[in-house]
């Protein structure tokens, strides 16, 4: 089987773009009623309807996520909401709640409904139970081995299945989270986290006062200072196990989990038939759309083809910012190889988005400006018919006059290339510097 590749749309131009890069399905969600509750484009909706309507006239898949824990007080909306929006045709609801599925069934019985990774669905009773109610498709928990993910396919062949390959984890059960609603009353469950697992924090000596309270001993909060080597921490009940804590000028960020990378594993899901590989991401930019489609389709095609697994496929989306990668719970052993790969034997190198392509001609590309780069730079061209690296030599204004250096966001330059780009390059290439460290 070769799976879908499921990209994340916050905007109609990052669904241009994962399209472009080939992803065959994205899914966005309205504001209110998903897990992103920041205002985006789709909470316009005619915008959802040109996003619906450009997917399926590329014969492509929309999926709207629909699936917070909701309230009365949205349940009295929901229906309202979204009927103006299955008159567009989404290819499917990404649901979470029963009582929604419920009404939704009610009203629309032919609407498909897949079932959100926010219902933990983690063993195969439970996707049996949802497809005996009619669900078509189950997110996985992200926090199944992939054996279990086997199983589960192999007992319930029926149920189509998707799982998460890529992206920002979640350090409560796949985001199932009450610490932003303690902290500041934002309902993570609402689509309205704060991230507060990510937030920096200091530790201070503490004593009670007479009401039994605890109060710091002094009000007076030192400068962090800087700290190169890691911490192990251990509870005092369990003598022996160390959990790794990092701590920087900013601060320690012991729930800060790891970013999800799946692509090593897309040959074997693939073999035991998922359905849909799924990327994070709906607040991230085109480009880290663009680039993450990139890289799983080329998985996804090798798998496909028979071609062995390319390392190298890890080294870029290692150029990606992210806060170090994991197999999550994949794998609780990695091999030897990727041991060693994950403790730094890979040459990869993090990378800078600097700039779109706005025009192309006589070997010429002109670029809209996103972040400084100069002569002398190492640059990537990211296009949908492949990359390529130069080093930049030349560089010119909108004018024609030389320069040494793209000053930053809201210039224009250009750039002459030894062959001309495909037409393909003029619309959505992606300029990507080298960062040295």
């Amino acid at each position: 089987m070769i799976p879908e590749l499921l990209s994340p749309a916050g905007s109609l131009r990052n669904m241009y773009y994962a399209f472009a890069y080939g992803a065959d399905a994205v899914y966005a969600g309205q504001p209110r009623y998903s897990l992103r509750v920041r205002n985006n484009e789709f909470k316009d909706v005619e915008t959802l309807g040109k996003g619906i309507e450009e997917a399926h006239r590329q014969n492509k898949k929309f999926y709207l996520a629909s699936n917070i824990s909701p309230h009365n007080d949205k349940i009295r909306s929901y229906l309202r909401d979204l009927a103006p929006v299955i008159e567009m045709r989404p290819d499917a609801l990404i649901m979470a709640d029963p009582g929604l599925m419920m009404l939704v069934r009610e009203k629309w019985p032919d609407m498909p409904i897949h079932l959100s990774v926010q219902a933990n669905a983690v063993n195969w009773a439970a996707v049996k139970f949802w497809h005996q109610n009619g669900i078509e498709r189950v997110i996985l928990s992200r926090e199944l081995a992939l054996d279990e993910i086997e199983e589960i396919r192999q007992r319930v062949p029926e149920m189509e299945i998707e799982v998460f390959v890529h992206g920002a984890l979640c350090i409560a059960y796949s985001g199932r989270c009450l610490l932003s609603g303690y902290m500041n009353h934002r309902d993570p469950n609402q689509g309205a986290c704060t991230n507060a697992c990510r937030w920096k924090y200091q530790a201070h000596d503490a004593k009670e006062d007479e009401t039994g309270d605890l109060v710091p001993v002094q009000t007076y909060i030192p400068e962090p200072q800087p700290v190169t080597e890691p911490v192990l921490l251990q509870q005092a009940q369990r003598p022996g196990e160390f959990m790794p804590a990092y701590e920087d000028e900013h601060g320690t960020y012991i729930m800060n989990s790891k970013d999800l990378r799946a692509v090593q594993h897309v040959e074997r899901l693939a073999a035991m038939g998922v359905h849909s590989l799924k990327i994070e991401g709906r607040t991230k930019s085109h480009y880290y759309v663009a680039r993450t489609a990139q890289v799983y389709r080329r998985a996804i095609d090798d798998a496909a083809h028979g071609k062995p697994f390319d390392m190298h496929l890890m080294d870029e989306l290692d150029t990606l910012a992210n806060r170090g990668y994991t197999e999550g719970f994949y794998r609780r052993h990695p091999p030897k190889d990727y041991q060693n790969y994950e403790m730094g034997l890979n040459n990869a190198q993090q990378q800078q988005f600097v700039g779109e392509i706005v025009d192309a001609r006589d070997s010429v590309i002109t670029v809209d400006v996103k972040n400084r780069f100069e002569t002398g730079d190492t640059l990537e061209l990211m296009m949908p018919g492949g990359n390529s690296r130069f080093t930049l030599k030349t560089l010119s204004d909108k004018h024609g006059k030389a320069i040494s250096a793209a000053p930053g966001s809201g210039h224009r330059v250009k750039i002459p290339l030894d062959q001309p780009l495909p037409e393909s390059a003029l619309k959505y290439g992606l300029l990507v510097k080298d960062i040295h460290g």
